[in-house]
């Protein structure tokens, strides 16, 4: 391995490790009866609460697609709508305890991720999130 990487080789290392995790969060989902953007979904509103707009617009889909998406979350007991506190007009959506037990469990058993995380040292997995949070800031 050469001391400095390239642009293009740390890329290409990005887009395996991005497509390795979405393989093993797509396969924790469906073992509880998620599909991927159903527990994508469950994955944001793990942060909080938001309104459906801006859940179409993070997760780049149509805002149709998305009442579709929480319907089901909604008919499973994952989520639920609320009122805007700020504005009436706006429904938000939110997690229900079981939504974040679900989603929960999906990260628990994502095996090559946990495992590959397993290696890290403390410090390791310190300079790991320093660095990720550094690429792509949120």
């Amino acid at each position: 391995m050469p001391s400095t990487p390239s642009k293009a080789q740390l890329m290409e290392l990005l887009a395996h490790s991005v497509s390795t995790h979405y393989a093993d969060f797509t396969s924790a989902a469906a073992d509880l009866s998620l599909t991927a953007s159903q527990a994508k979904t469950l994955s944001v509103l793990r942060r909080a609460p938001a309104s459906m707009r801006s859940l179409a617009h993070t997760l780049a889909c149509d805002a149709s697609n998305m009442t579709g998406i929480i319907d089901r979350l909604e008919k499973r007991d994952l989520v639920h709508r609320e009122v805007s506190s700020t504005d009436r007009r706006v429904k938000n959506v939110a997690l229900t305890e079981t939504g974040e037990k679900a989603i929960d469990t999906i990260r628990e058993r994502m095996e090559q991720t946990q495992t590959g995380l397993d290696k890290l040292s403390e410090e390791e997995r310190t300079e790991l999130f320093r660095l990720l949070t550094v690429v792509f800031p949120h």
